[in-house]
């Protein structure tokens, strides 16, 4: 019976592949590339956090993707620009980002509880100038992580092979629950997180890190990045 280390180890090797592919690691510092695809799932990484049980290199701290409800017209780019926020100004909204809301709960003032952060769903122009100083800091962390994309250009269901992708890579990268295989660093700045599926996920997601992987998402990982096969 195939482990999950040994499917971590396999996932890894297939990213590898995706980073050749693609000329990758990209940075939201930089201009998105011009070869984004309309719809597509993306692998975030960081700084300082290495891998420890499956092999060298930088482990995956984010998976995502974007518009699944039936009828979404939202796009990639769309989505890493959520993330990254207003180049020019440095700003941004963490109100449309989950990655942005995240990161943001690690800092101190926010942990001190002086803040508007991660309150209501809309705010108003005076809650948004007292947040500015806080979402900038976020576009400045989130900036400096290097990132991969993997083009799955189906439309927007539940049943969309870039939700099937995103589910299974979540559950299979996730320490929540699970033996701790590629655990974050001790410095890692998700340790502050007040959310404790990011805490012990060692992941910046809460949804479907409680879930088990379906070890068959491998193969189509590969498939979609090596384009054999008609999967869309």
């Amino acid at each position: 019976m195939v482990t999950r280390k040994e499917d971590l180890i396999s996932f890894y090797d297939i990213l590898k592949i995706l980073e050749k592919k693609t000329g990758g690691p990209f940075y939201l510092s930089e201009s998105l590339p011009i070869s984004l695809p309309r719809r597509g799932v993306y692998f975030f990484m960081e700084a300082g956090e290495l891998r420890t049980h499956t092999g060298a290199g930088h482990r995956i701290v984010r998976v995502g993707t974007h518009g699944l409800t039936q009828g979404s017209k939202s796009t990639l780019k769309q989505r890493l620009n959520q993330h990254r926020g207003v180049l020019t100004s440095g700003g941004g909204n963490h109100r449309g980002s989950i990655f942005r809301l995240l990161v943001g709960t690690t800092l101190p003032a926010i942990r001190a509880g002086d803040s508007t952060w991660g309150k209501e769903t809309t705010a108003n122009a005076d809650i948004r100038i007292n947040e500015e100083p806080f979402e900038r800091e976020v576009s400045n962390l989130i900036r400096k992580m290097p990132y991969l994309y993997l083009d799955v250009d189906d439309i927007a269901s539940a049943s969309s092979l870039r939700g099937f992708i995103e589910r299974n890579s979540i559950a299979l990268l996730s320490n929540y629950q699970k033996p701790s295989l590629d655990p974050p660093s001790k410095e890692w700045r998700g340790y502050q997180c007040n959310r404790e599926k990011v805490r012990l996920s060692g992941l910046w997601n809460q949804k479907h890190v409680d879930e088990t992987y379906d070890p068959s998402f491998l193969n189509t990982l590969e498939l979609l990045i090596n384009k054999n096969g008609s999967l869309l």
